[in-house]
């Protein structure tokens, strides 16, 4: 089952977002989905994924 999103607002400096934009551009995404996907890759990467991990599976800190 697919977890509920929730809506933020972040503010970003135009360079920024011209970048996200375009690399989403390159992947066929929008800007949404590729800052979703972004994060979700540094949480990866981090080991800090809550989706990956259930409370007794996250490791120590």
């Amino acid at each position: 089952m697919a977890t509920p999103k929730k809506s933020f607002i972040i503010r970003i400096d135009a360079k920024t977002l011209a970048a996200i934009e375009k690399w989403a551009a390159d992947d066929f995404r929008s800007a949404n989905g590729q800052i979703e996907w972004i994060l979700s890759e540094a949480l990866k990467k981090a080991n800090r994924n809550p989706l990956c991990h259930t409370e007794e599976e996250k490791p120590n800190e």
